[in-house]
């Protein structure tokens, strides 16, 4: 049975970002087991001085996590035209220890529009040399319209998500 660790980039405890992860969590069912990691807000600010062993705990529980996990999803909002700096944080410390190397990353940008921040990460995921199909990555601008605490509401957006879904669950 496959391993997806979820990462949500918004430090929202009530996001957007977190209903679509839970909606799409639902669409996996019992095709994998979905690990969610807590928040990236629980990581320090990087820095390379300590990017040492022993990492910082919150650090290595992160790095533990995406060691076992066969894929990785996330789903984050656009803040500023750009990806969310606790998420990029998160990201930055992975470089030294190649956690997200070669893994299959199912990349969802919720947010108003989502172009940029999704161009942004998609270059710094492909640089960490994590795998990104374009068959997993998905768009959805309008974000809050088209989800709620029960589901996906939108069924254009519903299908795209599903499409992208079951290509990451291929790479697995």
């Amino acid at each position: 049975m496959p391993r997806i660790l979820t990462i949500n980039g918004s430090t929202r405890a009530s996001s957007t970002n977190g209903l679509v992860i839970q909606a799409i969590t639902a669409l996996i069912g019992d095709r994998a087991v979905v690990t969610s990691y807590r928040s990236v807000a629980d990581l320090p600010h990087f820095d390379p001085d300590k990017d040492v062993l022993p990492a910082p705990a919150s650090v290595a529980h992160f790095r533990e996590l995406l060691q076992v996990a066969d894929g990785i999803l996330i789903c984050t909002p656009e803040y500023a035209m750009g990806v969310p700096g606790s998420l990029k944080n998160a990201l930055d410390w992975t470089v030294s220890t190649a956690d997200l190397r070669m893994k299959p990353v199912m990349l969802v940008t919720a947010s108003l529009s989502g172009e940029k921040a999704q161009a942004s990460l998609l270059g710094t995921l492909r640089v960490i040399e994590a795998i990104v199909p374009d068959e997993t990555t998905v768009l959805v601008p309008f974000a809050r319209t088209k989800v709620d605490m029960d589901g996906i509401t939108d069924a254009a957006t519903r299908s795209e998500i599903q499409r992208a879904l079951d290509a990451f669950l291929a790479a697995l």
